[in-house]
């Protein structure tokens, strides 16, 4: 039996090709590595067993989701909807792990054991559902922000319980010193996160951002700086790392850390999952089989019915309702977590995991399709939804990029032409140069630091809904990338080396191309034939630029005091 470098090559090459499987038949991945330990583990072909290095794999994999996670949480996103997430985030919680715990007792589980089945069903998939909402274009959609809002919230309860499984409640004035405690340590490192992030690191990441190398690594040692802080706090690691990521969302370089960090991180949460699947046993299996199927049967439909209901509470449209909630009917990888750490500390027997990967397996696999049919469901369930209905019931009107203009790369020429579109149109710049995030933070246009190559990048700029598309980057991957987008309906604008890049550009579908060198050639072209027109006008039109050059104004796009 494998237990070293040997099992780990085997899991990730069997969680590779059942990860493609998942793929094909449209299952989140997440299954296809719990599914790979059982087959490669005790339960299956006996070839791997668990081990040192597999612990720490899978012990670094939580950590670096929880640092992402952490990254993905940009309060100025979900601003417009926070209140009601909050609330709706809140009561569904409440009202989830109430039924799981109802539904454990009916099932005939006793003890501690129903508290953390309720605790472990009433989250719902953050990887699987912004997954879906990114790749369906949802995630700005009023139904996307709400899933995604209650998300958040449900992953900072999920890290307060991570602290609180740690908590000896035998003697109960020490657990209340020690909740006070925890919760105090972790506002401490929460705001030195936030205010070290913003003062510090971003000017460290603004000197070597050009190295990506460097950028990354640097991006790593600050979130083990923080994981070490709340380890000497002690805190558990992956509130540190969670915490860390929060710091780090709220700063212009966030977007190009999450695609520098999320590689590593998918790396580590599949051996995680893998080893998750190891530790399942072929006992737990047999004697949990049924209940698990009962349990995921109603969990998705109490789910639903507890988060429709609750939006509806809210006087959300009932479509609305109806959205948000038939995305959110699977239990989390936090359930899986949850009760890996709970059998760690002794709280639940080990077979429980049999019983609750089996309905993460179930929900996850099953709410995949629900989501994939929802509109079709949403007809169908029409007449009901009807009912619901009333003129008090409004959706908010959401602040997003909507037939914007997208800019990459920032000079003097775009600056100028930013100037021009603003007037208009809400502007997004993308820019990797670090010269330029201090005026571009400060500005009135939307920023985002980073490479426009990455996908997470294009992904935050919205392009399927963008008005304009204008690169003033000279990179040939860069507008190769523009003018395979899928929105072609959007003015496309690039910029070229040379002739040949050019050419291959207006055949890619290019509006218009910009060669530097030939705008400058007019532009001097226009200044002779002024000069043998009109010497004066010459003179005070150079003049005029010159005073451009010597006292530029208004550079960074932001308003004039007589405009406020």
């Amino acid at each position: 039996m494998a237990t070293g470098f040997e099992s780990i090559a085997l899991l990730i090459g069997a969680a590779t090709f059942l990860g493609i499987l998942a793929q094909k038949t449209g299952q989140p991945k997440i299954i296809s590595y719990i599914v790979a330990g059982l087959l490669l583990g005790p339960v299956g072909l006996n070839l791997v067993g668990e081990g040192q290095m597999l612990s720490l794999f899978s012990e670094l994999g939580l950590v670096f989701l929880l640092f992402l996670i952490g990254l993905e949480i940009d309060i100025s996103e979900i601003r417009e909807v926070l209140g009601s997430t909050i609330g709706i985030a809140v009561i569904q919680m409440i009202l989830t792990f109430i039924a799981g715990v109802g539904i454990a007792f009916i099932l005939g589980f006793t003890g501690t054991t129903i508290l953390l089945i309720g605790a472990a069903v009433m989250f719902s998939s953050t990887a699987l559902v912004i997954k879906i909402l990114t790749e369906r274009d949802e995630a700005t959609t009023l139904p996307g922000r709400l899933d995604i809002g209650v998300l958040l919230v449900q992953d900072v309860a999920v890290v307060i319980m991570l602290a609180l499984l740690t908590v000896d409640f035998s003697t109960p004035t020490q657990a209340v010193i020690k909740l006070i405690e925890i919760f105090l340590m972790i506002s401490i490192v929460g705001m030195l996160s936030l205010t070290s992030s913003k003062y510090v690191f971003s000017k460290v990441l603004k000197q070597i951002s050009g190295n990506r190398l460097a950028f990354f690594t640097i991006g790593i040692a600050w979130a083990f700086l923080f994981i070490t802080l709340a380890d000497h706090l002690n805190l558990s690691l992956e509130i540190g790392a969670f915490l860390a990521g929060i710091g780090l969302a709220q700063i212009p370089y966030s977007r190009e850390l999450q695609e520098n960090v999320r590689p590593l991180t998918d790396l580590f949460m599949a051996i995680f999952f893998i080893n998750f699947g190891i530790t399942i046993t072929g006992s737990s299996l047999q004697q949990y089989f049924i209940p698990a199927i009962i349990a995921s049967f109603l969990l998705i439909i109490v789910k639903f019915l507890i988060f429709f209901l609750t939006i509806d509470r809210f006087k959300f449209t009932p479509q609305t309702s109806f959205k948000a909630s038939i995305n959110m009917g699977q239990i989390s990888e936090f359930g899986l977590i949850l009760t890996s750490l709970a059998i760690t500390e002794g709280y639940i027997n080990p077979e429980i995991s049999g019983f609750i990967s089996m309905i993460a397996i179930l929900t996850m696999g099953t709410s995949a399709y629900l989501i994939r049919y929802r509109n079709k469901l949403e007809k169908l369930f029409e007449p009901i939804l009807l009912f619901f209905d009333s003129e008090e019931k409004q959706d908010l009107t959401l602040e997003k990029l909507k037939k914007h203009v997208v800019v990459i790369g920032y000079d003097e020429i775009a600056r100028e032409t930013c100037k021009k579109l603003s007037e208009k149109y809400q502007v997004l710049i993308i820019d990797k140069n670090p010269e330029n995030t201090e005026e571009l933070a400060k500005s009135d246009y939307k920023y985002i630091y980073g490479d426009f190559k990455h996908g997470e990048i294009r992904e935050g700029s919205n392009l399927e809904k963008a008005e304009f598309i204008i690169s003033f980057s000279d990179e040939k991957e860069v507008n190769t990338a523009i003018l395979e987008e899928k929105n072609k309906e959007a003015v496309r604008i690039t910029t070229a080396k040379n002739f040949e890049d050019a050419s291959e550009f207006y055949d890619l579908g290019a509006d218009y191309v910009i060669l530097e060198n030939i705008l400058a050639g007019n532009r001097i072209g226009e200044y002779l034939e002024l000069y043998l027109e009109d010497r004066n006008l010459f003179l005070k039109e150079t003049k005029t630029e010159l005073e451009k050059i010597k006292n530029p104004e208004n550079k960074s796009g932001r308003k004039n005091n007589s405009d406020s």
